[in-house]
């Protein structure tokens, strides 16, 4: 193993510490609030402390370095401040509520690696583009700007997709009815398929830098996103509590955006 190799495993499994901590830490939160909602808050600021843990760990200078840790900053807190604010006052999400019931009794305690250690460790996996990007000593490139292009329509799409849907639901004529306006008309879940091009957007930057083998980080981000915790979660049971939602998966692509279908078959 060269020496570049090794300060970046190095500086990786060191990553793994501060998300735990703060993982842990979140969680004395949640058994105090009895509501463990807000790991989803921490989910985002994860990949920061990760991000900035590598660079402190592995002296670099460069463009791609401070590109990379000011859009994931960027990303981070954007993420975390809406999701805070969404969640401000509200009861737990009615995922955990199921997660919960299904691991009672004692969840307060399971929830530690239930729910946090899980994030953190799923943090530490996704965030291996985030090592290879700010650890390289290789110069920026053609790949690195492609990198941020993509980034730039992912965070457009998630946070325009956020906003809009948050000014839909404040609309009290809304109430009941389908979001199918602005991104929401192309694409059934914009913030997923932005949070999808943020994190390869990050790849083509890590790529560019040498790192290759970070794949693995943007291709468990889509897994989770289009299988697991993304829409096929979200959609689940959807169509059962707005009868409209099934209409909207007609004409509506799920994930990629596209053209409306416009007579719903």
């Amino acid at each position: 193993m060269g020496t570049t190799a090794a300060f970046e495993l190095g500086a990786w499994l060191a990553g793994l510490v501060p998300l735990l901590a703060a993982a842990a830490l979140t969680w004395t939160v949640s058994v105090a609030k009895r509501n463990v909602t807000i790991v989803d808050t921490l989910w985002p600021l994860l990949f920061v402390i990760a991000a900035f843990t590598y660079a402190l760990a592995v002296p670099a200078d460069g463009m791609r370095r401070s590109i990379v840790l000011a859009l994931v900053t960027v990303w981070g807190l954007r993420l975390a401040i809406y999701l805070g604010w969404r969640s401000h006052g509200q009861q737990e999400d009615r995922r955990y509520q199921e997660i919960r019931q299904r691991n009672e009794p004692n969840f307060a305690l399971k929830s530690l690696y239930l729910v946090f250690g899980l994030q953190a460790t799923l943090a530490w996996l996704i965030s291996l583009p985030l090592l290879g990007a700010v650890t390289s000593p290789l110069a920026a490139g053609w790949l690195d700007w492609a990198g941020v292009a993509l980034w730039s329509i992912g965070f457009m799409f998630e946070a325009g997709g956020d906003w809009q849907l948050a000014r839909f639901k404040s609309d009290p004529a809304n109430r009941g009815k389908v979001m199918d306006r602005g991104f929401w008309r192309y694409t059934r879940h914009p913030n997923y398929f932005g949070d999808f091009c943020v994190w390869w957007g990050f790849y083509l930057m890590a790529l560019s830098g040498g790192a290759w083998w970070s794949l693995p980080g943007p291709l468990l981000m889509s897994w989770l996103l289009l299988r697991v915790s993304g829409v096929n979660l979200l959609e689940k049971d959807i169509a059962e509590r707005r009868p409209k939602y099934a209409e909207y998966v007609r004409r509506t692509n799920a994930f990629f955006p596209g053209p409306r279908k416009p007579d719903g078959r």
